[in-house]
């Protein structure tokens, strides 16, 4: 995945731009952006302030390691399973 330019305070900075009444054409014109970018990012971040950002990521970033250490555990499971079922 490509890495973003913007971080997540200029993304919530750009975003309260908008809400402040600045039309979108003329904020993706001024921060170099698409409006489709623009969109999303207002679909992932619209509304919320910095710090709940910051959670956010936080928890995705937690929640990544969860499923790891799952899969992990799945697979470790999986193959003493295997192991078992072999006739010595």
């Amino acid at each position: 995945m490509q890495k973003s330019r913007f971080t997540e305070e200029q993304i919530v900075a750009i975003l309260h731009e908008s809400d402040a009444g600045i039309g979108t054409g003329e904020l993706c014109r001024k921060h170099g952006i698409g409006k489709n970018t623009f969109y999303k990012w207002k679909a992932k971040y619209g509304g919320m302030q910095l710090n709940e950002v910051k959670r956010a990521k936080q928890l995705e970033e937690e929640n990544a390691q969860l499923r790891r250490l799952v899969a992990q555990q799945a697979l470790d499971i999986q193959s003493l399973k295997a192991v078992l079922e072999k006739k010595w």
